[in-house]
């Protein structure tokens, strides 16, 4: 197989096209609460304390992070698609716990495995598409990984929504959790192929130097690669309160379920979609432009959403932190598959992305216990303003790439 394995988009497109579907699959499973999850807690379980609510997101974040870590450890010795079958595996009982949860123990219970379900799943199906497809087009890659797993967040979070009006928070939403898990699975059993030996033969063309310690250069140590980990942090961070508390700033406006949905489906719709664009664009214009920007708009939009209040205003900020959010998603991994050593790749992306998805913790702890303290509004402005500093630190901080 390593003699006869060539890199590119044009030579992979089968196979690449493969992953792109099961990634949509992917991004379907963490869409199934996006919007139903503030009033799930409250309708089956009581719960209204905003700190409560948000615990869910905040193991989802450190379950993910881990293993985000661990699979871009592993991913060389065992191999990319035993990690995905894995993690398809830990889907299964997600949806059932839900349903038949009789404790939010239970629910933050099946937050852990759907997060080490993400990790395994969503990390490995970006190291596959990077050995696939050659440094040329792996802003390109990110972009279409990034669309296909956003796209489906969105829509699952309108479909939810939708179910939620017409039939209850439970248990309907989440049969089709089931559905999704099933299908992710059999796809990537029968029709995914491994990945590793286009790795392998990329090193041998490689003159990029080794990184001295992996973990510390990703995190911090090198200027390219730390500001990429902390924007990365930052953004989920934002995304996490997005998650948690959009809901329920909606709610209080009075919103119902369809519009909450609506609402809560364009921001990663739009994330999704404009990535189609800004995945290329990543591939040929300046990666630090990018990422300023991005975070940058991000941090401008979240500032001014508690200033508003109707449907159509709420929407548009929606689709702005969309677009800056999809300026810097597939560039944060582009920029990274361009830095490092092909055998070095999967443990970088792996420490980023742990990194990155501790934001979800963060953000979830850091917006929360600032909601039940300060109110709602106090706690999205303090997002805005840590996401509009992160934007300063890549101007200042990140060299020219």
């Amino acid at each position: 197989m390593e003699s006869t394995a060539k890199i590119g988009l044009k030579e992979n497109w089968k196979q690449f096209s493969i992953l792109v579907l099961v990634n949509t699959f992917v991004g379907g499973m963490v869409g199934l609460e996006r919007s139903i999850f503030p009033q799930f807690a409250s309708t089956k379980f009581g719960i209204v304390s905003t700190t409560a609510i948000l615990s869910f997101i905040t193991v989802f974040g450190v379950s993910k992070a881990i293993s985000n870590y661990f699979t871009g450890r592993l991913s060389n010795r065992y191999g990319r698609k035993k990690l995905l079958i894995a993690g398809w595996v830990l889907a299964l009982p997600i949806p059932f716990i839900l349903i038949y949860a009789n404790s939010w123990t239970w629910v933050v219970m099946s937050n852990i495995l759907l997060g080490i379900h993400q990790g395994f799943t969503w990390s490995s199906t970006v190291v596959m598409k990077i050995d696939l497809v050659g440094q040329k087009d792996r802003g390109l890659a990110m972009g279409l990984n990034e669309f296909a797993g956003y796209i489906a967040v969105g829509l699952m979070a309108l479909l939810t929504g939708y179910i939620a009006e017409h039939y209850g928070v439970s248990p309907y939403p989440f049969y089709l959790g089931f559905a999704v898990a099933v299908v992710g699975l059999l796809l990537t059993i029968f029709l995914v192929k491994e990945t590793t030996q286009f790795m392998k033969l990329e090193q041998v063309e490689s003159s990029k130097p080794n990184l001295k310690n992996i973990f510390l250069e990703t995190t911090y140590r090198n200027p390219i690669l730390g500001s990429v980990t902390q924007a990365g942090l930052i953004n989920n961070l934002n995304d996490g309160m997005i998650w948690g508390l959009l809901p329920m700033l909606l709610i209080g406006l009075h919103f119902n379920n369809a519009d909450i949905g609506w609402i809560a489906s364009i921001y990663p719709s739009v994330w999704g979609i404009a990535q189609l664009a800004t995945g290329k664009i990543s591939d040929n214009y300046s990666k630090k432009k990018m990422l300023f920007w991005g975070m940058l708009l991000q941090g401008l939009t979240i500032l001014v959403l508690p200033f508003v209040t109707n449907f159509w205003s709420l929407a548009s900020l929606s689709a702005l932190l969309g677009i800056g959010t999809a300026l810097v998603y597939p560039t944060f991994l582009s920029t990274i598959a361009q830095v490092t050593q092909p055998s070095q790749r999967a443990e970088s992306i792996g420490t980023f992305r742990l990194w990155r998805d501790f934001g979800y913790a963060i953000g979830a702890i850091v917006s929360g216990i600032s909601a039940d303290l300060f109110g709602l509004n106090t706690a999205i402005i303090l997002i805005g303003v840590l996401t509009v500093l992160s934007s300063i630190h890549i101007q200042l901080r990140m060299p020219k790439i």
